[in-house]
């Protein structure tokens, strides 16, 4: 991941999508509570959950996709650990054989990076990270909660038979 020199709020700035009154309140609030600068201007409605993830984009040099067009190998997701995928919020999209790549929605996630990274190291395979809105990760992760409850009910459908 290349991340560049400039602060996410420079970028809102750049763009236009905030003023230097609503950094400054932002930042203010941010201080107050734990969340990062993008969530708590999100949460002032001053800018879009698909402003925030471009931004992202930009800020990290990572592409975004969108999770609901995206293709999704459900398979994949097999190969990875449930934990890394429920707890960290990050999700296994595609393989080659060469390369995993993964969708995420906060880069700064050094623990998500770390064990997906372990995870896939195992193959000798690189980590290509793409950035996805929470929301739709969010859905995606769920999906994937459901799908892991249907097999564990059709299992033991199958052996009280």
């Amino acid at each position: 991941m290349r991340k560049t020199n400039k602060r996410i709020g420079e970028i809102f700035m750049e763009k236009g999508l905030i003023t230097e009154a609503q950094l400054y309140d932002a930042l203010a609030a941010q201080k107050l509570g734990d969340g990062f600068l993008g969530t708590v201007l999100m949460g002032k409605g001053i800018i879009t959950e698909q402003q925030l993830t471009q931004v992202l984009s930009e800020q990290f040099g990572l592409p975004v996709v969108d999770v609901k067009k995206q293709y999704v190998d459900t398979a994949l997701a097999r190969k990875f650990s449930s934990s890394l995928i429920l707890d960290h919020k990050c999700f296994p999209l595609t393989e080659d054989e060469n390369s995993i790549t993964v969708a995420i929605a906060n880069p700064l996630n050094a623990v998500a990076i770390s064990k997906v990274e372990e995870e896939a190291g195992q193959d000798q395979r690189k980590v290509n990270w793409v950035l996805a809105s929470e929301t739709d990760l969010k859905e995606l992760i769920s999906d994937y909660r459901k799908n892991i409850s249907q097999n564990i009910q059709n299992l033991l459908k199958r052996n009280k038979i």
